[in-house]
């Protein structure tokens, strides 16, 4: 299906809800705002295949530009709003993008922006001036244009380890913009999603996750309620507000709610909820547990990247007789192989490749594609990991972010895993930071629940915490206390800034 089928057959049905303010688009106003938006598209010369970005915060008026350009056969590529300057017109630069629309929540960056792409032209909600682009699409026909195509999105990974590279994914093989893709058929199938939806989403669109899901619910029919960032407590008051029966999350949100005082979580009625759906990166066991014993028996994780190579799912059911487990793979079989690429046997440990999953490639940077790609066709996001025998793939760390202290393998996840279970500590990263004895060494950087406390009786409590789960050479030789830690607002941490920052002035911002 697709918004504008809905939109003729159910247009006074809210598509999308701004969860703070309560102000509603409908079906019918979504398709004709997206009409307009294609329109100006044409009217700029952009024809199918061409590039448009888009780089604001989760607006309002987001997702008649999304809906839009997949009308008109586009590629939409998404750029973070938390970006600098020299970092968005990097990526309007590598993916060839033709014009940028943002708003006046990036007013501070955009003039640098223009300097370094003066020839990409900028549409500015908000701008009150010739660049305004509510202005721009109002002058527009809401009709369709004569030749509607499929348009697909161009996804940038969040450069966690190194500068962004654009995800391009296969385009859809369809007549028409209706279709019903694979990401849709596994929302139904593995999270229940349906025309009776009620989809909170807590996270930036511009990640592929939040993006894709919604995408979903309107595909489905049903509502996205959007907020416009993350908040605790907010987010449980509008489950209630809205009568949420879905939603998406990351851990760090399942942390920070489940840190708030026990009577402010009491406070909100979340039994509406079938499906909470939750990713990007493995949830400590504790955690989840936790999370199942508050809201049930309704937490779906899955386990996937942006490539939209490979899909991993497991309902609470199985995850409790399995725990640890980001579920068994939906789409093709899931193979575990040494450095030389060598299949492992069950339980053993090595970088984990998807068959099966769809096509992808690094734009303009082919080498990238091949180290991600087996010579038998399988592909790899870079994860470590083991398959039990009952096909339930366990996820170890990121390949890039293992610690070699004294020539032994030591993975952060776990021990981070352990960390935000500590009742003083509201979130935490192990990296490895240089050693002259031991290459590198275990450092832990903490930020704890209560900043007064950042002080050495919380550092040996902490220590004291994990010598009874982990072994000598796991435990961290140093830990730092911080005030925040570098997140994505999805929940990705930014290791890479830690690890440079250790691994060049190792006395920087270190209490």
């Amino acid at each position: 299906m697709h918004p504008s089928v809905h939109a003729r057959e159910h247009g006074d049905k809210p598509a999308v809800i701004m969860a703070l303010t309560g102000k509603v688009e409908t079906y019918a106003e979504l398709d004709k705002a997206s009409n307009r938006v294609a329109r100006y598209f044409r009217k700029c010369g952009l024809n199918t295949g061409d590039k448009v970005a888009l780089c604001l915060e989760n607006h309002p008026n987001y997702f008649d530009l999304i809906w839009g350009a997949q009308r008109s056969g586009l590629v939409y590529v998404v750029i973070s709003c938390r970006l600098t300057a020299p970092e968005i017109a990097y990526i309007l630069q590598d993916s060839g993008a033709k014009l940028l629309i943002s708003s006046t929540y990036m007013e501070q960056v955009l003039p640098g922006v223009a300097e370094e792409c003066p020839d990409i032209p900028q549409l500015v909600f908000g701008a009150g001036d010739d660049r305004d682009a509510a202005a721009a699409f109002a002058d527009m026909p809401d009709t369709p244009i004569a030749d509607e195509e499929p348009g697909a999105a161009m996804l940038y990974s969040s450069g966690t380890t190194g500068r962004p590279k654009g995800i391009i994914r296969q385009a859809p093989d369809a007549d028409g913009i209706a279709f019903q893709d694979s990401l849709t058929m596994l929302a139904q199938a593995a999270f229940s999603f349906a025309f009776d939806t009620i989809y909170l989403s807590p996270a930036p669109l511009y990640h592929a996750a939040p993006l894709g899901w919604c995408m979903s619910v309107h595909k489905l029919g049903g509502t996205v309620v959007m907020m416009d960032k993350f908040d605790p407590e907010d987010a449980l008051a509008f489950i209630e507000k809205y009568e949420v029966n879905c939603s998406q999350w990351v851990p760090t949100h399942f942390v920070r709610m489940l840190k708030l005082p026990e009577e402010v979580r009491a406070k909100y009625d979340v039994s509406t909820l079938r499906s909470a759906v939750h990713a990007a990166a493995p949830c400590p066991v504790p955690v989840k547990e936790a999370m199942i014993g508050w809201w049930g028996p309704v937490l779906n994780e899955y386990y996937a990247g942006s490539e939209g190579n490979g899909f991993t799912f497991v309902g609470s059911k199985d995850w409790m007789t399995h725990k640890g487990t980001v579920g068994r793979s939906m789409l093709g079989p899931v193979h575990i192989c040494d450095e030389d690429g060598n299949e492992l046997p069950v339980r053993s440990e090595g970088l984990v490749y998807f068959e099966g999953g769809g096509q992808f490639s690094y734009h303009n940077d082919p080498q990238k594609t091949r180290e991600a790609t087996h010579e038998r066709g399988w592909t790899t996001l870079g994860d470590v990991g083991w398959v039990d025998e009952e096909g339930f793939l366990y996820l170890t760390d990121r390949k890039s972010f293992m610690i070699i202290s004294g020539g032994v393998n030591i993975y952060p996840q776990e021990i981070e895993n352990l960390l935000v279970t500590h009742p003083g500590i509201a979130d935490a990263a192990v990296i490895g930071a240089p050693d002259p004895d031991m290459g590198e060494k275990v450092v832990a950087v903490v930020q704890p629940l209560d900043p007064a406390s950042a002080d050495d009786a919380l550092r040996t409590d902490i220590t004291a915490y994990l010598r009874q789960s982990l072994s000598g050479v796991k435990m961290p030789r140093q830990i730092d206390f911080r005030d925040e830690l570098p997140r994505h607002p999805t929940g990705k941490l930014y290791k890479r800034l830690l690890r440079d920052e250790y691994w060049g002035k190792t006395d920087s911002r270190i209490v």
